[in-house]
């Protein structure tokens, strides 16, 4: 059990898994593969080290299910799609995470805070290192088409990400923002609608 990465823009070499795609602003660098095991562990130590974590386990039935999404064998992928959805089921009406198996995502993905809903659209592409709260939503608006995140990006609580936009490397969106345009890397977005600014100094 492998997940095929892709790089993105950024000083390191990225790890999108399990996928030959466009990544976010950026061009295609190093490529690396990282075996289940070390992208599990790592989840597990981001999130607390504690297996009754929510974020945890949800990234767990994520990587599960993008994990048998790529099976070569129909038999393989269809009964992994089944256990993936029965698992579902149970584990995101509890943890109120929906991150369906489509789901491109980084390296180092972090959801802070749990104790919220978070629902990303099956179609969006996520960068390194992407840092998200609560009460987030990531997805269409009304049309089609999801965003593109680069690396380094950060969301925080109650902010809406919408629509077939890209957001750069290194931005950082506030609490409450309604996010519905690009944004360029090294960008501080506030406010709904949202007002983008660039940032000031380095972001640590």
């Amino acid at each position: 059990m492998h997940f095929t990465p892709i790089s993105t823009k950024s000083t390191g070499p990225s790890t999108l898994p399990d996928a030959a795609i466009d990544g976010p602003p950026g061009a295609a660098g190093n490529v690396r593969r990282e075996s289940a095991w070390h992208i599990i562990t790592a989840d597990y130590r981001r999130h607390g080290s504690a297996v009754t974590n929510g974020a945890f386990v949800s990234l767990c039935i994520y990587r599960f299910g993008h994990w048998g999404l790529h099976r070569r064998s129909p038999i393989t992928r269809g009964l992994a799609s089944k256990f993936y959805g029965l698992m579902n089921f149970f584990v995101a009406n509890i943890t109120k995470i929906w991150i369906p198996p489509r789901v491109t995502i980084g390296r180092d993905f972090h959801i802070v805070n749990n104790e919220g809903s978070l629902s990303i659209h099956p179609d969006v592409v996520i960068g390194d290192r992407l840092g998200v709260m609560h009460n987030v939503t990531i997805g269409t608006n009304m049309r089609p088409g999801a965003p593109l995140i680069g690396n380094d990006v950060f969301i925080g609580t109650n902010s809406t990400v919408l629509g077939a936009i890209r957001v750069g490397d290194r931005v950082r969106i506030a609490a409450n923002c309604a996010v519905t345009t690009d944004v360029p890397s090294d960008s501080v977005v506030v406010g709904s609608p949202a007002r983008i600014y660039p940032r000031l100094g380095p972001f640590r």
